[in-house]
């Protein structure tokens, strides 16, 4: 796709002809946008990635040649679950934009390192929690978590404690990967407030006051 030049204009915030430059660069490659608190979002083709993020980077009245971040958000509910999120600014025209593409397990995201160098660590990051591959990074490895980590933890689906825990064994002088075990003796899950599930046991300070009459347990 070769790339139109546009005039230059600017309002109060600039996201008009924003809007504009953008509609007339990138076209049916862009799904829907968004204007939130004075910050456009666009939803792109997931295939048209690559593309799209050369011209927001190299066209001229669009400039956004810093990659701030890459992030995702999980949806389970929807056929593709992942909305993976691109932070881009440019400094020179003084804007800022951001980028989704929408995507699930089973397919990829193009790699974004081929225009921006930062990309490969942010994608390291995005696929260590959320599982979201994507294709022509040169290193994707885990990032954040450790050697051997079961699972992706910012999904909407991986349980809150997790699947192992971890401790150091002064026998076998190594840190050793067990399955999880939580104490929950002064917790009754029955979705009240933590104060008033405490139905088993008198706190310090308490003493006063009448003792449960079930399940009753002297604190040490």
């Amino acid at each position: 796709m070769g790339i139109k030049m546009a005039s230059k204009k600017t309002d109060k915030n600039g996201v008009s002809f924003l809007k504009g430059d953008l509609q007339e660069q990138l076209g049916d490659k862009i799904i829907s946008e968004e204007l939130y608190r004075g910050q456009l979002t666009i939803l792109v083709k997931r295939e048209s990635l690559e593309d799209v993020l050369q011209i927001l980077k190299t066209h001229s009245l669009l400039a956004f040649e810093t990659l701030i971040d890459i992030t995702a958000v999980d949806y389970p509910e929807r056929p593709e679950r992942f909305e993976v999120v691109y932070h881009l600014l440019s400094l020179s025209q003084n804007h800022r934009l951001r980028l989704k593409v929408t995507t699930d397990e089973d397919h990829p995201v193009p790699s974004a390192c081929g225009v921006y160098k930062s990309a490969v660590w942010y994608e390291r990051e995005v696929w260590d929690m959320y599982g979201v591959f994507f294709s022509g990074n040169p290193d994707l490895r885990r990032i954040l978590t450790d050697y051997g980590f079961e699972g992706h933890p910012l999904r909407k689906d991986f349980p809150l404690t997790g699947h192992v825990e971890i401790r150091y064994d002064d026998e076998l002088k190594r840190v050793v990967y067990e399955p999880v075990s939580l104490t929950q003796d002064f917790r009754n899950f029955d979705y009240e407030s933590p104060w008033e599930g405490m139905t088993d046991v008198q706190l310090p300070g308490d003493e006063k006051q009448t003792k449960p009459a079930v399940g009753w347990k002297d604190y040490k």
